[in-house]
């Protein structure tokens, strides 16, 4: 069976890819802060894919060394890895200058240093396979956030997150005409915890399976980029970086 590896899979997006790549016969290495809930989730898996293998790891993303030696486990148990998906992440975060520097820091570290961390330890096994040539599928969760600056409490997150655009960009360069694909989705509201503190509109919230689906559609293809669901957040990723501030603002 195929292996992949998803960070944050405790809850949302990440714990949905858990079980819509369990059903496709995909082995799961399943990494996050929260043992109790992975524990929870392997579980259910087993209970419904039981031909699915599932390793777990207790990591801290932020903690590059734990994130280093929690991949080289899942090399050890299932001897490759053919997809890792850069999931774990944090929302929230505050308007810049309003003395919730810390909420700020912490969305930085998590979003940037610590999906450093994972592709660091990605790639460090992605390169090595295939006899050293490389081979692998590396997959990145962007958002939506990065068509343009975001102001107030999201600009934090926004930033974060069109770095991990640009940087997921740079290796899709890198890896060109190699083993080595790079898939970066960018999800506009879909339900999860962090839309539950962010409360966005309904009318443009999907529902986690519903963008699960179309992401592991957009992966299984090797797209390069993925707007989910492609329906609105394609066509507002044309229209939003063209809208004047004054009514920009209102929007996101």
């Amino acid at each position: 069976m195929p292996t992949c590896v998803i960070t944050g899979a405790s809850s949302g997006i990440g714990a949905e890819l858990a079980r819509q790549l369990a059903a496709q016969g995909w082995d799961l290495a399943l990494a996050a802060r929260r043992t109790e809930r992975l524990e929870e989730l392997r579980a259910e898996i087993a209970g419904r894919w039981p031909d699915s293998h599932v390793e777990l790891a207790t990591v801290d993303v932020t903690d590059a060394a734990a994130v280093s030696a929690a991949f080289e486990g899942f090399v050890e148990t299932f001897g490759h890895l053919d997809r890792v998906i850069v999931n774990a992440g944090l929302g929230g975060g505050d308007r810049i200058g309003t003395g919730r520097t810390e909420r700020n820091l912490a969305v930085t570290r998590t979003n940037v240093l610590g999906a450093l961390a994972q592709l660091e330890a990605a790639l460090a096994i992605l390169r090595r396979q295939a006899d050293g040539h490389g081979k692998g599928h590396l997959v990145v969760m962007s958002s939506f956030a990065t068509v343009r600056g975001m102001p107030g409490s999201t600009a934090a997150y926004g930033a974060s997150k069109a770095w991990l655009s640009h940087i997921a960009d740079g290796l899709r360069t890198e890896f060109a005409g190699t083993q080595i694909r790079v898939t970066t989705l960018l999800p506009g509201y879909v339900a999860s915890e962090l839309t539950d503190a962010t409360r966005p509109p309904k009318i443009l919230t999907a529902s986690t399976a519903q963008a699960v689906e179309e992401m592991v559609t957009a992966m299984n293809a090797r797209r390069e980029t993925a707007w989910v669901p492609r329906v609105p957040w394609g066509p507002l990723s044309w229209l939003f970086p063209r809208l004047p501030r004054r009514l920009a603002r209102h929007f996101i």
